[in-house]
């Protein structure tokens, strides 16, 4: 079993000097000290680490990539990324289990996502293999800010794609860049779980047949707008329709919608211009072989959600985040699991997929990659 040497940091973020005694017997053991940060009051936001990998494509393939220290990337003003968006990319965490080691979640599937978002881009396809190699080894030499297991913190994972090459013609670019960097982010809910008050948008997210299906950069600067006239409006998030008739449920600018019935059975909505969401498949099999609930994919139009007795977001960040209330232009939907905690089937979908994660539960076959 691996052991974790945890820090006892009094609220502070500065990292704590080590000696080269203390850090050469790490060494000896296998042990690499933790940074002394304050993990609970980290917050969700960038920290840099001390390596990143790096691969270029050129000429038609890969190179061999590397891990390096440089957090800056160097392009010419008109690269393919700054003047047509050409890029994509992933989100995960690593994560310290109950037993001390090191893990992710499901890198497989963000490997084959990107790859469905590169093809739809015109980008050159990073092999998956290499894809989930790279982040075993960007998390291995980041270990030191892995956060300790029971302090609420992951350490977040961002692998993403961009053509670097100049492109002043409308065309995808001929050189691209692959890179991975981490970030040590504390617990999405600070202060407890609160509900959610969301608005039905009169913003689309995605149109028909266009790239709501991808985890493009272009869907996420198209919903800043529509986020941020959320927020100045008093609520936390949109829920978008589809784009062709504005009657059925599609998403957020950041998550999938997860349903419960009032007889306990979970729906989530279905359509070609949703985000596949790794977290909200994985809720799905939870609540269908761990807890033996009914469950079902299909549209769900705007109409029937008044009869639903939950809701939540779900994503990377936040695993479920609840919903108790949504407004439709001025109508009221308030859930009756209320403004307070989570819903009850909500709450068990939660600690059973934490759970898992975390290491306190059984994981089905493949879902668990340990890096140490």
């Amino acid at each position: 079993m691996y052991n974790i040497v945890t820090c006892n940091g009094e609220g502070t973020e500065s990292l704590q000097e080590e000696t080269t005694e203390e850090m050469t017997e790490g060494e000896e053991l296998g042990i690499m000290e933790k940074k002394n940060l304050d993990w609970a009051n980290i917050g969700f936001g960038y920290h840099e680490t001390d390596k990143r990998f790096v691969a270029n494509y050129k000429n038609g393939a890969w190179d061999d990539g590397a891990l390096t220290e440089d957090a800056n990337i160097v392009m010419n003003e008109c690269a393919g990324v700054l003047q047509y968006a050409q890029t994509c990319f992933e989100g995960m965490k690593a994560y310290t289990t109950e037993d001390g080691r090191i893990v992710t979640f499901r890198p497989d599937l963000n490997a084959q996502r990107m790859e469905d978002s590169c093809k739809r881009l015109e980008m050159p396809v990073f092999p998956q293999d290499r894809f989930i190699q790279a982040v075993t080894d960007v998390v291995a030499a980041n270990e030191a800010y892995v956060p300790p297991y029971g302090s609420g913190a992951t350490l977040y994972i961002r692998p993403y794609m961009f053509g670097i090459s100049p492109v002043i013609g409308v065309r995808p670019a001929e050189e691209y860049q692959f890179r991975v960097f981490t970030t040590p982010v504390g617990p999405y809910f600070k202060g407890g779980v609160k509900p959610l008050t969301i608005k039905v948008s009169d913003f689309d997210r995605a149109a028909p047949h266009g790239t709501g299906h991808i985890k493009a950069g272009l869907n996420y600067a198209m919903s800043l707008h529509a986020i941020m006239t959320a927020h100045a409006e008093g609520f936390d998030e949109n829920m978008y329709l589809d784009a062709g008739s504005r009657t059925y449920v599609e998403e957020t600018g950041g998550a999938n919608f997860l349903f419960v019935t009032k007889d306990n059975k979970v729906i989530t909505p279905k359509s070609d211009s949703i985000l596949p969401s790794i977290t909200r498949r994985s809720l799905m099999t939870v609540a269908k072989d761990y807890l033996g609930l009914e469950v079902e994919e299909r549209p769900i139009a705007l109409e029937e959600v008044k009869d639903f007795a939950e809701c939540g977001l779900c994503g990377t960040a936040a695993v479920i985040s609840p919903v108790g209330k949504i407004v439709d232009h001025g109508k009221e939907i308030a859930f009756p699991s209320g403004m307070s905690e989570m819903g009850p089937v909500t709450k068990k979908l939660y600690d059973t997929l934490t759970g898992i994660q975390m290491g306190r539960i059984d994981a089905p076959e493949g879902w668990i990659h340990v890096i140490k």
